[in-house]
């Protein structure tokens, strides 16, 4: 039984497996920020667009 148990419990000891978990979550807040900003950035865009498009339509 304890074949068994050690390498789970060096397993547990290792400080690799939190630090990936660590880094992953990192990784999603990172890409969850980039997409909140690039739909920011796009919906700017699209907004400035339309008005020189407005602008456009009027001065001819």
């Amino acid at each position: 039984m304890t074949h068994l148990l050690r390498p789970l419990v060096r397993f547990l000891k290792k400080e690799d497996g939190p630090t990936a978990v660590e880094y992953a979550v990192m990784l999603a807040l990172i890409i969850v920020v980039c997409l909140v900003a690039i739909t920011a950035l796009g919906q700017q865009t699209s907004q400035t667009f339309d008005t020189v498009t407005d602008r456009l339509k009027t001065a001819s």
